[in-house]
């Protein structure tokens, strides 16, 4: 594990500069506190270095899509950051043009009627269920 890749082109634009991106990247994170304490957050060329303590494996995930969703992020490393020990499976997906979280959750599920297990899974990621953008990596819970 330790390293997600993302589309640099798209994404929530959060810096101009790259000597900001760290800065303003931890800022996002921590917003949305997915449960990460002693968050630390290195950018070099748009890869975004993760470090801290995880309070469960969900709380690293939503970090690493925090981080990775941002425009000008290409790969997010984890090696710095520990979580306990996964509790249930998740499978990442890429939303495709014309995707809409009732069809992903087709896809997954067998049912569209299941979109809110997905939009609750990415609250911190899709703040409207509705506005979904190519490009964007979201979790899919499985269990």
């Amino acid at each position: 594990m330790g390293l997600f890749d993302f589309m640099k082109e798209i994404g929530k634009k959060l810096f101009s500069k790259e000597e900001d991106a760290a800065e303003k990247i931890k800022k996002n994170i921590e917003e949305d506190n997915p449960g990460v304490t002693g968050l630390k957050v290195e950018f070099n060329e748009g890869v975004v270095s993760l470090s801290g303590q995880a309070a469960s494996q969900e709380a690293m995930e939503k970090a690493v899509l925090l981080a990775g969703n941002v425009q000008g992020v290409s790969e997010v490393k984890i090696d710095g950051l520990s979580a306990p020990p996964a509790e249930k499976k998740v499978e990442y997906y890429v939303i495709k043009k014309g995707d809409t979280l009732s069809a992903i959750a087709k896809q997954f599920y067998g049912k569209a009627s299941e979109y809110p297990r997905i939009f609750e899974a990415n609250r911190e990621v899709i703040k409207d269920a509705n506005l979904i953008y190519p490009g964007q990596k979201i979790r899919i819970p499985l269990d």
